[in-house]
């Protein structure tokens, strides 16, 4: 990790720079290829001290403030939420790499396709049900759809979670 550290209205020591450098190079785990930096800024305002840190990494910034009486101990309280930052921006990532990653691809211009085929298959027995009934069903078990037996019409429906959050229900035309 590559540090660039000012400060503003304080003389910082060596000691201090050195803790600050190897607490920081615990975050090295997270960066797997990425060589990330670090620009720490220490400020001493009239009353009370302020450490930033903002980190950069392919692009992307996190960046945790702390304010307090002691460096030390500030360096202990922008840890944690720099590691919370950057686990959350790692899984945003992992999850649409993953979401992506079942996409077909298309050459334009060209007729090749990514073809997809069936890696599972799952069998059950349909229950006739109101769509209530349904819609609590499909509630209780955290699914984003539910196929079911619709009671009156004797029919196959779908019903589904929308992006918007509400619900939405697919019935064939008979």
């Amino acid at each position: 990790m590559k540090f660039e550290i000012t400060a503003r209205n304080y003389d910082v020591g060596e000691k201090l720079k050195n803790v600050t450098e190897q607490k920081l190079s615990k975050l090295d785990k997270y960066f797997a290829l990425e060589q990330p930096s670090a620009k720490v800024t220490f400020k001493k305002q009239a009353t009370s001290l302020t450490l930033e840190v903002m980190l950069d990494y392919a692009g992307k910034f996190v960046r945790a403030t702390a304010s307090g009486d002691n460096f030390y101990d500030l360096i202990d309280v922008v840890l944690p939420k720099l590691e919370g930052q950057i686990r959350k921006y790692r899984t945003r990532f992992d999850k649409h790499n993953k979401n992506s990653a079942y996409r077909d691809a298309v050459e334009f211009g060209g007729t090749a396709y990514k073809k997809a085929s069936i890696v599972k298959e799952k069998k059950f027995k349909l229950t006739p049900m109101t769509v209530q009934e349904a819609t609590e069903e499909m509630e209780l078990l955290g699914h984003g759809f539910y196929v079911f037996l619709e009671a009156k019409s004797n029919t196959v429906q779908v019903l589904y979670l929308r992006n918007d959050g509400d619900l939405g229900l697919i019935e064939p035309e008979i």
